[in-house]
């Protein structure tokens, strides 16, 4: 069995991560927003499933199984929440959404 570094690991989640990170930040289209939050999330599980594997623990397969279904709760909230914006506006574009700051 090939055995992957930490450090690789780690890299890549972290890469992961940033790619997401700045994917929110400089998209305005809601389903992009959501797409680089999944991103974000399977980063910090990858993160998680690494050090386990490093350390012989499962704990970090248990917590990836929680960010699973905090990101299946995630699409369909937001994915909800997005077709209702597409209905009540015919965007999905944040910045035209004004209507919504409460």
């Amino acid at each position: 069995m090939v055995s992957i570094p930490l450090e690789a690991g780690l890299l890549l989640a972290a890469v992961l991560f940033v790619i997401g990170l700045v994917g929110i930040l400089i998209r305005r289209n809601i389903l992009f927003i959501l797409l680089s939050i999944e991103i974000l999330l399977n980063a910090s599980g990858l993160a998680f499933i690494v050090a386990g594997y490093h350390w012989n623990q499962p704990d970090g397969q248990v917590m990836f199984f929680f960010i699973l279904t905090m990101a299946a709760a995630e699409v369909a909230v937001g994915l909800a929440l997005a077709l209702l914006m597409f209905h009540e506006f015919k965007t999905l574009n944040i910045d035209q959404l004004t209507r919504m700051q409460g």
